[in-house]
């Protein structure tokens, strides 16, 4: 920690200066042309060649060609996809599986206003939006670990 030197706010000079709007760059260094020109294109060509070297030293690995009459049994979302997912794919209804994937944002919004009703911060004082979060919380978990398993055993996790 640096130390910091307070302004001296009895000095005639400096009341002179901040009457006319000129003392707030009174300490420190200006920004032109100290940083604008001799730091920030440091920064950049720094950023530049880190990238450069990156890309160099450790390169994308190029994976096999595409071919679309080829599709996999199970393609996976992203992992954070999962849960909506595994609602999309077990219900019978796409059209219901569709209306269930909107309703988790819908779901989401309304999470301020549970929230809202009591005024406490303690999880422990807020047993509705508490008892809401922990079975959203848990839903959520089952949804994407299934989602990793067969169709079939995914709403089981295959344990039965």
């Amino acid at each position: 920690m640096g130390t910091l030197k307070k302004p001296d706010l009895t000095d005639p000079a400096l009341r002179a200066k901040l009457a006319k709007g000129m003392g707030h760059n009174y300490y420190g260094e200006p920004a032109w042309p100290n940083d604008l020109l001799y730091i920030f294109p440091v920064v950049i060509m720094g950023t530049i060649a880190l990238s450069i070297g990156l890309a160099v030293l450790d390169p994308a690995m190029v994976g096999e060609p595409a071919d679309p009459f080829a599709t996999p049994l199970e393609i996976l979302p992203e992992w954070y996809l999962y849960p909506v997912f595994q609602i999309l794919r077990t219900v019978p209804s796409k059209l219901l599986g569709v209306v269930a994937m909107g309703a988790v944002p819908l779901g989401l919004i309304l999470v301020p206003f549970i929230e809202n009703v009591n005024k406490f911060q303690n999880p422990f004082r807020r047993p509705v939006a508490t008892t809401l979060f922990l079975i959203g919380t848990l839903v959520t978990l089952w949804l994407g670990i299934g989602a990793t398993f067969p169709i079939d055993k995914s709403l089981t996790w295959g344990l039965f």
